[in-house]
């Protein structure tokens, strides 16, 4: 079995130890509630503050602020077992864990309060960036935060927030200069309990049941001016540097979706038989995993490269997107040709990988949708060649 593999990659001890712990949690707790979890469509509170409790939201964080004092290489790390075991889960890692460095890096001494909470799983934090009429285009956004006195007052609809139900406290970005562009936007920390924060229901989504995920409306929400964080009308570029972090994490839980297919269709194509012999003597089938193990091996030292610059502190753009692009496109070709190892069972919710189909497809759609990161390329190589 997978789980008993160890990896041939060059990773530290402390890393080692912190993959270990993931995959056991994975394999343990994850992967047998996994089905359990999509079909309820119930944020799973428990599984989530079992990973509090392994201290895996702070693996990015130095241990100054509260973390374990890693790195994002070490969340790549984590992120590919847990998703592994539970695409949907492995999402829920990523909103603690991208909160707590958000806060760390460009909060105040009063925002840095809520680290322990966000940690320790009693804070649950989300962030609202997207609107109903405004997805790619972030400097479009429409909600507005007006400054009276010494609070702001805030107005408008945010969409697809993951968390929107469960949140104690969101990171809000809007317009606090509604003339100025991408250069009037401001990120504002809103406590869900302050009157005017409506939580609409969820979407009927297609997969990653289990994420809370909602409308979220604010009408004349009231927070003080102390909740700002980071500059006022400087929030755009604090989003995008955001983003460059959150498409590491997004590739890398592509990436063990991706896995867990193919070791699911490497076992079903042994246990399968036709025409007298086990399904994986085909050539053909053995072509599609080869083609598997090829593209999810290069997926994952796009993503290492991208997170070790990450770690270095260098400019990472161009190599978040290109992980990005990559992995969720291979995830969703490769996921899909493991489902057609499975026949007509693959059809079926009593095999993972109808559910790993289904989970995979909106890896290609946020943090950028797949068409946006081929424009930063683009827009990243012009720069280096002319």
């Amino acid at each position: 079995m997978q789980s008993e593999i160890i990896l041939n990659q060059f990773y530290t001890e402390e890393q080692s130890m912190v993959r270990d712990t993931a995959r056991r949690l994975s394999d343990s707790l994850l992967a047998p509630a996994a089905a359990a979890i999509d079909r309820d469509n119930t944020f799973p509170r428990e599984i989530y503050l079992s990973l509090a409790e392994q201290g895996l939201f702070g693996v990015a964080l130095p241990e100054e602020a509260g973390g374990v004092g890693m790195d994002a290489m070490t969340a790549c790390i984590v992120m590919e077992e847990l998703a592994r075991g539970s695409g949907a889960v492995g999402n829920a890692f990523a909103i603690p864990v991208e909160a707590a460095l958000f806060l760390y890096h460009h909060g105040t001494a009063e925002h840095h309060k809520l680290i322990p909470g966000v940690l320790d799983g009693s804070v649950i934090p989300a962030t609202a960036v997207t609107e109903p009429d405004c997805g790619s285009d972030v400097a479009a956004i429409k909600t507005t935060a007006r400054r009276e006195g010494d609070e702001f007052i805030i107005t408008g609809t945010k969409a697809w927030v993951t968390f929107g139900q469960v949140a104690d406290v969101i990171m809000v970005f809007a317009k606090t200069d509604a003339e100025a562009g991408h250069r009037g936007i401001s990120c504002i920390l809103v406590e869900t309990d302050r009157p005017g924060v409506i939580k609409g229901k969820s979407e009927e989504l297609l997969g990653m049941h289990g994420l809370a995920e909602c409308v979220v409306s604010f009408d004349s929400v009231r927070v003080p001016v102390g909740n700002l964080i980071g500059p006022e009308n400087g929030a755009f570029h604090m989003a995008m540097e955001n983003f460059n972090f959150s498409r590491l994490m997004m590739s890398s839980m592509a990436l063990g979706m991706a896995q867990a297919a193919m070791e699911d269709a490497i076992a079903y194509a042994h246990d399968r038989k036709q025409f007298g012999k086990p399904i994986y003597d085909f050539q053909a089938i053995q072509f599609m995993v080869a083609d598997m193990s090829r593209d999810i091996a290069a997926a994952r030292l796009l993503i290492h490269h991208a997170a070790r610059l990450y770690d270095a502190r260098q400019p990472i753009a161009l190599e978040a997107a290109q992980a990005k692009l990559f992995t969720t496109d291979m995830a969703q070709v490769h996921i899909s040709n493991a489902l057609q190892i499975h026949g007509g069972n693959g059809y079926s919710r009593a095999f993972r990988v109808e559910r790993l189909f289904r989970d995979v497809r909106l890896s290609q759609i946020y943090e950028g949708t797949n068409q946006i990161q081929r424009m930063i390329i683009a827009r990243q190589v012009e720069k280096m060649y002319t």
